[in-house]
């Protein structure tokens, strides 16, 4: 099982900020078993949706320089009101500092009432394939293809190019 939380990037700033937003639906897979009689969003894919707004700006920052990006570390993580389908959770992402290949960030959702649902402060490192033997060259350029194609649904260029 693969996740990609955000589904859509609304504004964005290299190396200041991005915001985007996840549409929780009834019929996402995780939701059958958490919790069967009150579905929610688990509290680690809210953490995810973060960390994915997080490596989102780091792409938009450094023109892709790292085809790969991991969760380093995690801070000051606070919860705060649980996300129900048919809500939406706005995902705010902040720059901090940047040292060689990693970033720090500092992130909040809130649901569409304003609600806050999570904050925390996390680490992302990024890394390239190629640096770990040249069979992951090809790769890099396979990933790379894909997040600018991604990023491109995301933020709507794909559909603005083609109108």
């Amino acid at each position: 099982m693969r996740f990609t939380l955000l589904d859509r990037i609304d504004a964005h700033r290299p190396g200041k900020f991005l915001r985007g937003c996840k549409f929780l639906a009834l019929g996402e897979e995780y939701l059958a078993d958490h919790f069967p009689s009150f579905p929610v969003m688990p509290g680690v894919l809210m953490l995810q949706a973060l960390t994915e707004a997080g490596a989102w700006l780091w792409r938009s920052t450094s023109g892709y320089e790292h085809s790969v990006i991991v969760l380093r570390d995690v801070k000051n993580v606070k919860y705060g009101t649980f996300l129900q389908p048919g809500r939406r959770m706005d995902v705010a992402v902040d720059w901090v500092k940047s040292d060689g290949a990693s970033v720090t960030l500092k992130g909040k959702g809130s649901d569409d009432a304003g609600a806050q649902t999570i904050s925390a402060q996390f680490v992302l490192h990024g890394y390239n394939l190629a640096e770990r033997g040249p069979a992951g060259q090809a790769a890099d350029v396979q990933l790379l293809k894909h997040w600018k194609a991604r990023w491109a649904l995301l933020t709507g260029e794909l559909t603005r190019s083609t109108t």
